[in-house]
């Protein structure tokens, strides 16, 4: 397990702590002035959402490499389950090209819920693996890797149909793409005491790692996530889990969605705080 006491270089932030995966929300700053912010204080990456950047992919790709960090992933994929999915596979070959314009390694996904007709969700992974084994090729041929996030169990429904570790791992092994992974979200697998034992089972798989906190009285199931330390999740036995069980060496991926506390705060101090907390809790 890596020591980050005195070494923030492994250090990334998702957009979505400064409120940019939703409209109307955060202070509105713009992908530069973010990179120039992340730069100035030793972030080692960025994560950025698809609604952020536009046209401008290559262009803001660019330009964090410039400023000397990595683009670490982008969210998200379109649902691909569910009744909320869209019908084809535009969104989904656009959020791939996307991807790989900005220079970015890993595309998350969010699966979506339950598929009409269907209950519980045995049949929606089913359906799940074969749309994501349509979507692997086209990917790997964008040097880009697909990370299934499993979500807490309180997503299920339209949000869901995979909420852990090990969900994460029979789907892509249905897949079997060697560009398929997991993404590590310790918002939604906090609590899932297999958690270590089934980490075991990954190696080599794990895509990314977000970083935040379970907040005792989360008032909000999606948009009340603590900031690290200020909650009940074990943030060093899961890092641990995550590296000495699976091997991961990449970046641990800030990821902070926080309508009445954080996104209600400067951005400047959003960022200060993310360095301090990741140095003394994470």
């Amino acid at each position: 397990m890596r020591d980050f006491t005195n070494d923030h270089s492994a250090l990334a932030l998702n957009t979505a702590s400064l409120g940019h995966n939703l409209d109307g929300a955060g202070a509105g700053w713009s992908p530069e002035r973010v990179i120039d912010a992340c730069a100035a204080r030793g972030y080692g990456g960025i994560v950025f959402w698809r609604r952020e950047i536009g046209p401008r992919a290559v262009e803001i790709g660019n330009r964090v490499r410039a400023a000397g960090m990595q683009v670490v992933g982008l969210c998200r994929t379109p649902y691909l389950v569910g009744s909320e999915a869209p019908r084809g596979d535009g969104d989904l070959r656009a959020s791939i090209d996307m991807a790989a314009e900005l220079g970015a390694p890993v595309l998350t996904i969010v699966t979506g819920g339950t598929e009409p007709g269907t209950k519980g969700v045995i049949e929606t992974q089913k359906r799940l693996a074969e749309r994501v084994a349509v979507a692997a090729p086209l990917a790997a041929a964008a040097g880009v890797s697909l990370a299934l996030e499993p979500l807490n169990p309180m997503f299920g429904g339209n949000r869901t149909c995979i909420f852990t570790v090990a969900d994460a791992l029979a789907v892509a092994d249905r897949v079997a793409a060697p560009n398929v992974g997991l993404a590590v979200d310790v918002y939604h697998v906090w609590w899932d005491r297999t958690l270590i034992d089934i980490l075991a089972a990954a190696k080599g798989r794990v895509l990314g790692y977000h970083l935040c906190d379970w907040l005792e009285d989360t008032r909000h199931m999606l948009l009340d996530r603590g900031m690290m330390g200020d909650g009940v999740a074990d943030l060093r036995a899961i890092r641990q889990a995550v590296e000495d069980g699976t091997g991961y060496t990449g970046l641990c991926e800030v990821e902070i969605f926080s309508a009445e506390n954080w996104w209600k705060r400067d951005p400047s101090e959003v960022l200060d705080v993310i360095v301090d907390r990741f140095r003394r809790c994470c």
